[in-house]
């Protein structure tokens, strides 16, 4: 009885995570009216559910009176991750906020996996589960393509804020981001954002892709399709290329059987002079300089912090934990006019390296490393950094064996793959409709019992 109730609670949960960004936004409009913060009563709805379904999980789990002490090398590396944040918040006496905030974005999503993989999990849970992903897929990308097309107002009187392509810490998500430099809107459906909308999409994306491979219905091929076009609308290039890596694991069997090594060389050839084609004919879309050098610099800002700091700065120094304690901030180019921000006082504008908005304070702009490895090894140094990445390779490499046994475990592993390359170029963990999804969904096809060897690795 528990477990199904369980199960029923983490169905609901993965399936209203990609709306909680919109549904949020409209009720904190409803009930403390417009241009406020979304309300934290109302954002908290996710972690109240995740913690009843784990502690549901714990209920089961003593429920057994022999509890399984035993633990493989997955919860090595969490446990060891866990030990270190607290062992750098105590040395640096990191702010409590600040730490809980690291932690939730970080950690709690390991942590639910830690639990929820202690418990079982049924083939019907399995099977429903993607039922609903691939529908919710559906609503989600269909709402996004049409609110391309929506005006502004639309969004103004849902509760978003006209701050276009701004992050306001203390206000309202903006209603739409657009091209740095153009007029072109990227979608982000019920979403935070343009970026968390493409990530997401990857989940249901792995599982069209696997379901289209074994059966092409009609039907299939039209959910594909319609994802596909959302996730080209978000402009989401870290999406993209993940995207991109799940086609070709897919297609790489069929290849390796019915492709010469010439047609290789030419396919690689053909797919070069494609990619430079679209880069020369739409710059502005694809290429994106300065979005592009920030995604080189941060980086390597990053390795030199890890390198001055390689015991880290604690919880919440880097990444979207640090967004919520600082300022909002703006980097235009020296040549760029920065007369548009004076409708918004309080955003920090900065010409180069030079602030030049507001005047009579110095403001404090969070680090983001457009990588999620770096951001751990800033926040955990090198040793954290070390065992987050082992703890990746090492779900793949188990969702492969899955794989090998179970052939709807493809899916898993694609969809893990795919946000695991998209966060070398971003923040691909931050939404809590990817973390808190993605990490459940592992623990169902990743549970202990699956394994009679404890550390046998």
């Amino acid at each position: 009885m528990l477990q199904r109730v369980r199960e029923w609670l983490t169905l609901v949960l993965i399936a209203l995570l990609p709306f909680h960004a919109l549904a949020v936004t409209v009720l904190t409009k409803i009930i403390a009216g417009p241009g406020h913060a979304p309300l934290s009563v109302l954002a908290g709805w996710k972690e109240a559910l995740l913690g009843i379904i784990l502690l549901i999980a714990i209920i089961e789990w003593a429920k057994k009176r022999s509890w399984n002490i035993s633990i493989d090398w997955l919860d090595v590396l969490i446990l060891i991750l866990v030990i270190l944040t607290a062992t750098i918040s105590d040395v640096l006496h990191t702010g409590r906020s600040l730490a809980l905030l690291g932690f939730k974005y970080d950690l709690l999503p390991l942590a639910a996996f830690f639990v929820a993989r202690r418990v079982g999990w049924s083939a019907w849970f399995l099977e429903v589960l993607m039922t609903v992903i691939l529908w919710v897929g559906g609503i989600v990308a269909v709402y996004g393509i049409v609110s391309f097309f929506l005006p502004p107002q639309f969004f103004y009187a849902l509760g978003y804020s006209d701050a276009t392509s701004l992050y306001i810490p203390n206000g309202p998500l903006a209603a739409f981001q657009q091209i740095g430099g153009l007029n072109v809107n990227r979608i982000q459906g019920p979403m935070s954002g343009p970026n968390q909308l493409g990530i997401w999409l990857l989940i249901p994306i792995s599982i069209a892709l696997l379901r289209v491979q074994k059966k092409a219905g009609a039907k299939l091929w039209a959910l594909l399709i319609i994802l596909l076009i959302a996730l080209l609308m978000t402009f989401c290039r870290a999406a993209w290329v993940a995207t991109f890596v799940m086609l070709l694991i897919i297609v790489y069997p069929w290849l390796r059987n019915h492709s010469s090594r010439r047609m290789w060389y030419g396919g690689a050839f053909t797919l070069l002079v494609l990619v430079f084609a679209a880069a020369a004919l739409f710059p502005g879309e694809l290429v994106r300089v300065s979005s592009t050098r920030g995604h080189l610099e941060h980086p390597l800002q990053a390795v030199q912090m890890m390198i001055a700091h390689p015991f880290g700065q604690g919880l919440g120094s880097a990444g979207p934990a640090s967004n919520h304690v600082s300022d909002a901030c703006v980097l235009l180019r020296p040549q760029d006019d920065p007369s548009w921000a004076k409708s918004q006082p309080n955003l920090c504008v900065f010409l180069g390296d030079t602030q030049v908005q507001p005047m009579n304070r110095v403001c404090q702009c969070p680090f983001l490393p457009e990588n999620w490895y770096l951001q751990i090894g800033v926040e955990l140094g090198w040793i954290g950094f070390v065992v987050y990445l082992a703890l990746i390779v090492l779900v793949l490499v188990r969702l492969t064996r899955i794989h090998e046994v179970h052939g709807e475990g493809m899916a898993f592993f694609l969809m893990f793959l795919g946000i695991s390359v998209a966060a070398l170029f971003l923040h691909a963990w931050e939404d809590a409709a990817v973390a808190y999804g993605a990490w459940m969904m592992l623990a169902a096809v990743l549970r202990h019992d699956r394994r009679s060897a404890p550390m046998e690795d």
